[in-house]
């Protein structure tokens, strides 16, 4: 069975769930009714300091991001939507806690959406004036919920923080909003802990038609939060839910986009972008394979290929993995060979192997097979 087939077979299992979500509007984009899972990040600039806020969200756009939430904690936040708006090319959400007057004022310099807790954004009347808003501009709400902040009475209903818990308490807010005749909502329910948040997307998908923002939050580092992310997110989507997700790292947002294009075309969710494959080195590999390997995932992402380039040390799995690539080499003795689909083009001293696969890649397209 070819690559291709496969990576069909993957998608249509997976997108079964996901096309009997509700098809909500975010700006010139959609989520749900299985629409394309749609990449987001949060920056972490000052949002009122705009040239800082928009250089990083033409950076995230850049590296794949579509859609892209700033934080909106001040007045002067909410007025700098209207500038930063201006200046990028992908939907801003704004997200808002405490002061429904940032929601409003959000909304009416421009956000694609707006991420709430009405849990936290005050009393019911506040909570009608953000729908209200919201409706007369027809801007999706997200209702969020993380489990740090579940209500004490589910807490002492469930005897702790748990999955019920943190579904029960997305539901209350979503009915809030429903019982004012808004139903333009997007629903998050995140949690540090995978198998919980696990759990809760599995619980939920089953109560609501609405699209699901999902993601494991405050997951960590660069490292320990990709894996946590790359499990969470991998069990939740092949189950197939969730419409639109976020990498939650500390560090660079950028980071957050390659781990996310990462995780869907993993998951066959994704086409696109070029797949680096490498061995994990041993005592017979006799060039600095690790050094090679790590050039050429940085090479690639200058190039909007959907191939795949295979990156291997020794003559063991070497050939025959970087036959089955598009592109590859396989390391000898301070040497390499340079294959392309299945055919060995030539002999490559070591320190001429990156070059010899940018010569490949710059001309892809203009060859014919």
């Amino acid at each position: 069975m070819d690559s291709e087939k496969v990576c069909c077979e993957r998608e249509n299992h997976v997108r079964i769930h996901r096309e009997g979500t509700k098809i909500i509007q975010i700006g010139n984009r959609k989520i749900g009714g299985g629409n394309p899972i749609l990449i987001q990040s949060m920056t972490n600039t000052r949002t009122e300091d705009v040239q800082a806020t928009v250089a990083q969200i033409l950076e995230l756009e850049r590296a794949g991001c579509e859609i892209v939430r700033c934080t909106v904690p001040t007045m002067e936040a909410a007025e700098a939507f209207a500038e930063i708006k201006k200046q990028i090319h992908i939907p801003l959400v704004a997200d808002v806690h405490f002061d429904y007057k940032m929601a409003i004022a959000a909304m009416e310099n421009g956000a694609d959406k707006i991420r709430i807790n009405p849990g936290n954004i005050g009393s019911a009347d506040k909570v009608k004036a953000v729908v209200e808003a919201a409706r007369e501009r027809g801007i999706p709400i997200r209702v969020g919920v993380n489990s740090g902040s579940l209500e004490k009475e589910l807490v002492e209903k469930y005897h702790g923080v748990t999955a019920e818990g943190i579904v029960e308490s997305a539901l209350d807010k979503v009915h809030m909003i429903e019982d004012l005749g808004y139903d333009n909502l997007v629903i998050s329910i995140k949690s540090s802990d995978v198998l919980m948040c696990v759990r809760a997307h599995e619980l939920l998908a089953d109560k609501t038609i609405y699209p699901l923002h999902v993601g494991i939050t405050e997951s960590g580092t660069v490292q320990s939060g990709n894996i946590k992310s790359a499990v969470g997110l991998g069990l939740i989507l092949y189950q197939g839910i969730g419409d639109t997700i976020r990498v939650s790292l500390t560090g660079n947002p950028v980071e957050e986009i390659r781990s996310a294009r990462l995780i869907l075309r993993t998951l066959g969710l994704r086409r696109g972008g070029i797949e680096v494959v490498s061995c994990p080195t041993c005592g017979r590999t006799r060039i600095d394979l690790i050094g090679l390997a790590a050039s050429v995932e940085k090479l690639v992402e200058e190039y909007p290929l959907d191939i795949k380039v295979a990156v291997m040390g020794c003559a063991v799995n070497g050939p025959g993995e970087a036959r089955e690539a598009d592109l590859g080499v396989a390391g000898g003795t301070g040497e390499g060979l340079l294959f392309k689909k299945g055919e060995i083009l030539r002999k490559v001293p070591e320190d001429q192997l990156l070059d010899a696969l940018k010569e490949e890649l710059e001309h892809w397209n203009e060859t014919v097979f």
